[in-house]
């Protein structure tokens, strides 16, 4: 498959995107998959659009055009490859380093608020005028909302399609579309087959379609290496009962978990061990609308939009780090799949955690194996003697950790919570809100306190690692977990 193929020598990578079209050509000639997601190239004698990588021959330059997303190329009128699927590839990790207005409407977006909430809906959350969302993502992205969201419901309905035996008009609806006429004529111009041709397809990979109660069984791809027995490692040790588990031995793991979603609740599991640049899940809906949020939980918790080459350009020059980053490509600066339960467990610890879980929780619409409770909705948690301010401005809408959060803003409306210690509020920035360029530090529900009559513990100069501190932290072995403090 044309994600294993080694790349030839191409322009060095920088922490810039790639915004001259002659490095752009360069990688489309070399196929080369670090720039995967990055941008896209379309063929103007075929009609057809391609990532990077696609192992067709390299056409003409003359008859080439590129663009920033997978939407603009469909705006433009191009269908998408069907040797090279360039909509089921790694998204840019431009959007998880960039915090304005752009980057954070590309991943709520991705989140499914466009199709929830409409536009508007996105720009009231951005704090903007519809007018001014559509002007910054189109200028910025050649594709508004509407087309960006657009392109996302195309490629859920596909991986439906050729995965499920689900009958067309639920997966219509399921996949985001109002219509059913919207979502034929939609699938037609993406991918110039009828919704029933491509379910004829077995280009995914994925195996046999299978009945929804199996789940849906999905390849979640990402960039370069992928230090996967690190990242499950610590999935493991900062699992909590009843609401995740890590079953398998080293090597052969499957990350289980719960996931309290817009219309319903969900069980996902997603395994170590992999035979390609993907990471192979399974995701158990109550309700198919969620499918899009769930994947991007899932991408947002395994890191799997990082740009490991760009981590490595610049920490892999620092001293103290070279050697680490060296050893271990690919190291992963985890987020998480429920910002909000991630924000009050780094308050109450391992321990308290597991306490208001058995108190607290509510059973998912079906149990599996040790997963048989959600994590309590911050709603029901706001008498907690620890976590309750924090809660209760969780629940009201003070402090916001969706993907669109300001972290400016989320991280000063956290310190603003009695409670929340600058460590903390550092470590809910990283994990919670995806930021890749916090260094935490010590923090009272990781470590033990030190010594108030210590003298304060020596703290690096982290200019140099700007903007990747977080995997920095995951280098350096720094805690990046909710740590076992007590009730």
């Amino acid at each position: 498959m044309s994600e294993n193929r080694e790349p030839r020598a191409v322009r060095p990578r920088t922490l810039e995107p790639v915004r001259d079209d002659d490095t752009r050509y360069e990688a489309v000639s070399s196929r080369d998959a670090r720039f995967d997601g990055e941008f896209f190239f379309a063929v103007r004698t075929t009609g057809i659009y391609c990532r990077p990588s696609c192992p067709a021959v390299t056409p003409k330059r003359r008859n080439v055009t590129f663009f920033p997303t997978a939407a603009a190329a469909q705006g433009h009128g191009f269908r998408a490859c069907r040797r090279c699927r360039p909509d089921a590839v790694p998204g840019s990790a431009e959007w998880n380093v960039r915090a304005d207005v752009v980057g954070r409407a590309v991943r709520l977006i991705g989140d499914g608020v466009v199709d929830r909430e409409g536009v508007p809906g996105l720009a009231g959350r951005l704090g903007y005028s519809t007018r001014q969302v559509q002007r910054q993502l189109t200028a910025e992205l050649g594709a508004g909302p509407v087309a960006l969201a657009r392109a996302q419901r195309a490629h859920t309905a596909r991986l439906l399609l050729q995965t499920t035996d689900l009958p067309v008009t639920e997966i219509a609806f399921a996949a985001g579309f109002a219509s059913v006429r919207q979502f034929n004529d939609t699938i037609r111009a993406v991918y110039a087959r009828t919704p029933t041709a491509l379910r004829a397809e077995s280009g995914t990979g994925a195996g046999a379609r299978t009945a929804l109660a199996a789940g849906v069984p999905l390849r979640l791809a990402h960039r370069g290496p992928y230090a996967a027995g690190e990242v499950f490692d610590l999935l493991a040790a900062e699992a909590l009962p009843r609401v995740e588990e890590v079953v398998g031995t080293p090597g052969a793991r499957t990350y289980r978990r719960t996931l309290r979603l817009p219309y319903g609740t969900g069980i996902v599991s997603v395994d170590e061990r992999s035979a390609g640049r993907w990471l192979d899940a399974r995701i158990h809906l109550t309700e198919l609308r969620d499918l899009t949020t769930a994947v991007h939980r899932l991408r947002r918790l395994f890191d799997l939009d990082a740009d490991p080459y760009a981590v490595a350009e610049r920490l892999g020059t620092v001293p103290g780090l070279a050697a680490e980053v060296a050893a271990r490509p690919g190291v992963r600066s985890p987020g998480t799949a429920e910002p909000e339960e991630f924000a009050l467990r780094a308050l109450l610890g391992a321990e308290e955690s597991a306490r208001v879980v058995e108190e607290h929780g509510t059973p998912p619409a079906t149990a599996c194996g040790g997963l048989t409770h959600l994590f309590p909705a911050p709603r029901d948690l706001t008498g907690h003697p620890v976590a309750g301010p924090l809660a209760r401005a969780l629940a009201d809408g003070s402090v916001r950790l969706d993907p669109g959060a300001d972290r400016d803003e989320a991280e000063r409306a956290l310190l603003a919570v009695p409670g929340v210690t600058p460590g903390a509020a550092a470590l809910i920035r990283m994990r919670a809100l995806g930021d890749p360029d916090v260094f935490p530090g010590v923090d009272p529900g990781v470590t033990s306190p030190p010594d108030p009559g210590a003298a304060p513990p020596d703290r690096p100069d982290t200019d140099a690692w700007r903007p990747w501190r977080s995997y920095a932290a995951r280098y350096l072995g720094v805690p990046v977990a909710p740590g076992p403090r007590s009730g």
